[in-house]
């Protein structure tokens, strides 16, 4: 058997023992059969170049991977709050939509165990929308995919392009089931009102279909031109503000405000969740920083307020690299920052 015979059946037998779709499946033992008869063309190797790559990603997608939900109350609180400090709503929400879907679960309600609401965390930047998108994956037990809608200008980065467009490939929704390798996971639309302005009514309308119930059950991809069911995905978007999401996909949302941190709560996040955090990252030691307690703040608001709390992530990290250097020359073992030199640490 030569080599382009021997391409040909490893590309046969890949698919025949795959968990394609049935009719999918079909379909492209078709076109490998079509193949084989153009093997003495010139233009056999661009053709083949083109199924093979289709056939990879038919073989990306987890066809029949599915991870099961981790339905407990105390533990999904534990997570929670160990990933983030307040929110007191949004957890409450998170726990309320758990204990739906248990009560479902126990009762045996059919499909509509797995419908979702689909939260939307509107806030300033650095307020925790994204965090606590993929806290809420790791309370229920699924995996995590994030979308970014920043600057995105064409409905086709999400549905994908036709495979009679050179260099076609699959749309983001696709790479992000790729990513996740299961059919009901978590998946984060960030930031969906950074759209461009050309793309953004397009981009809605692609939006409309992926948030209804009704409808994602068969969303075709461009690329792949096959339905494939998204009714089990957990989608949570997120905004900076709503103006410019249109009203049709603002109806399928449930949008949660994200809170500005106060001082206050910026200070026990600091000392509490971040320090720990990125004294690890750096490497020196549980030890060789410390910040006494009336230092912080004015490491929570060396430049004015920020909502968010990106600024103080920043300035902590800019501290420990100080510190890290200072150990690494040999100048000190240990730092304790005080009112009166955490001018020296702070970031400039």
């Amino acid at each position: 058997m030569d080599t382009t015979d021997q391409q040909i059946k490893d590309l046969s037998n890949k698919i025949q023992k795959s968990e394609t779709p049935d009719d999918l499946k079909e379909r492209i033992l078709l076109r490998i059969d079509q193949l084989s008869k153009l093997t003495k063309s010139p233009s056999f190797l661009p053709e083949y170049d083109r199924l093979n790559s289709y056939v990879e990603w038919i073989l990306a997608i987890p066809w029949n991977k599915r991870t099961e939900d981790t339905l407990d109350l105390e533990n999904a609180r534990k997570i929670l709050d160990a990933n983030h400090f307040g929110l007191e709503q949004i957890k409450d929400r998170i726990l309320e939509y758990i204990s739906v879907m248990k009560l479902k679960q126990k009762e045996g309600v059919g499909d509509d165990v797995v419908r979702a609401p689909i939260l939307c965390f509107v806030g300033l930047v650095g307020t925790g929308k994204t965090t606590i998108s993929a806290a809420i994956a790791k309370a229920l037990g699924r995996r995590f995919a994030r979308i970014p809608f920043g600057g995105m200008g064409s409905p086709l980065d999400l549905r994908g392009q036709s495979r009679m467009e050179s260099e076609s490939e699959p749309g983001k929704i696709i790479k992000a089931l790729r990513v996740a390798q299961c059919m009901n996971p978590v998946i984060l639309l960030d930031e969906i009102d950074r759209v461009t302005d050309a793309g953004r009514s397009s981009i809605m309308g692609v939006l409309v279909e992926l948030l209804d119930p009704e409808q994602n059950n068969a969303f075709i991809d461009h690329y792949i031109d096959f339905p494939i069911n998204l009714s089990e995905v957990l989608f949570i978007a997120t905004a900076n503000n709503t103006h410019n999401i249109s009203t049709a996909v603002l109806d399928r949302l449930e949008p949660i405000m994200m809170p500005s941190y106060t001082d206050e709560e910026k200070i026990t996040i600091g000392k509490n969740y971040m320090l720990p955090k990125v004294i690890a990252n750096a490497g020196i030691g549980k030890n060789a920083l410390i910040v006494r307690d009336d230092t912080w703040s004015k490491i929570v608001r060396p430049l004015g307020f920020d909502a968010g709390i990106r600024s103080l992530e920043r300035t902590i990290e800019g501290m420990a690299r100080k510190v890290a250097k200072m150990i690494v020359e040999g100048k000190l073992e240990k730092v304790e920052i005080t009112a009166e030199n955490v001018r020296e640490f702070i970031p400039q």
